[in-house]
This record gives C-alpha cells, sequence and structure tokens, in this order.
C-alpha cells in the first residue's frame, strides 16, 4: 500500500459579500448577501480565487473577501468552533471543496449579523 503524501491543502475561512445578479437566487428585495464559507487552498490566497471563480460560475457577483484564517489561526485567536463548523471545514479539505455553511441576505444597505 502506497503511503499518501501529506497534503499541502488547509481550509480557509473566509467572509464573502455578493451583490445582485440576475439569477442570483436571493431573496426578492434583497440587495445582496454574506456568505460564510469553508474553502481549501494551499494558502489563503489560492482559497479565495477559488472561491470567486465558483461563485462567478454560481451566477453570484463578489464583492468582497474578508480572509479569517485557518481553524488554528482562528483557535489563537479565541475563536470559539463548534462541532458542526468543523465537520463541514474537515469536508472541504477532504473534498478539496468550497462550501457555503451560511447565507444571509441583506437589505437596503444593511451589513449583515451573523449568529
Amino acid at each position: 500500500m502506497e503511503k499518501k503524501k501529506p497534503s499541502r491543502q488547509q481550509v480557509y475561512t473566509l467572509l464573502v459579500q455578493i451583490g445582485r445578479k440576475d439569477g442570483d437566487g436571493l431573496p426578492d428585495g434583497a440587495t445582496g448577501a454574506a456568505l460564510m464559507i469553508y474553502a481549501s487552498g494551499v494558502d489563503e490566497a489560492e482559497a479565495v480565487r477559488e472561491t470567486v471563480a465558483i461563485l462567478k460560475q454560481a451566477d453570484t457577483a463578489p464583492l468582497d473577501v474578508t480572509g479569517y484564517g485557518t481553524l488554528e489561526e482562528r483557535e489563537a485567536e479565541g475563536h470559539e468552533i463548534g462541532e458542526e463548523e468543523r465537520g463541514l471545514m474537515q469536508r472541504a479539505l477532504e473534498e478539496n471543496a468550497v462550501i457555503v455553511a451560511q447565507m444571509t441576505p441583506f437589505f437596503d444597505g444593511e451589513e449583515p449579523v451573523f449568529h
């Protein structure tokens, strides 16, 4: 049995703000949305590039991306990370995927609030 080479991939937590675009699936009256995303990449820049490319393919209009780092970086900053969130991060790593964990639409320019 061959030994698997250790993956250089890590999972990054990203907050992506999207604007409106025809076919984006956002609720009527929404001016945009914020997406909490877990994305794999060899570094955060790659995770951001992949995320933006996938969101554009999905007929959304990404406007801004804020990176919150890896699981380890977030823990070092004191973020509480629950089992469900850890599971989604693990899935993103295993599937080399971009996973939208939460979508919060916003209306009339209000800022989204995550719970």
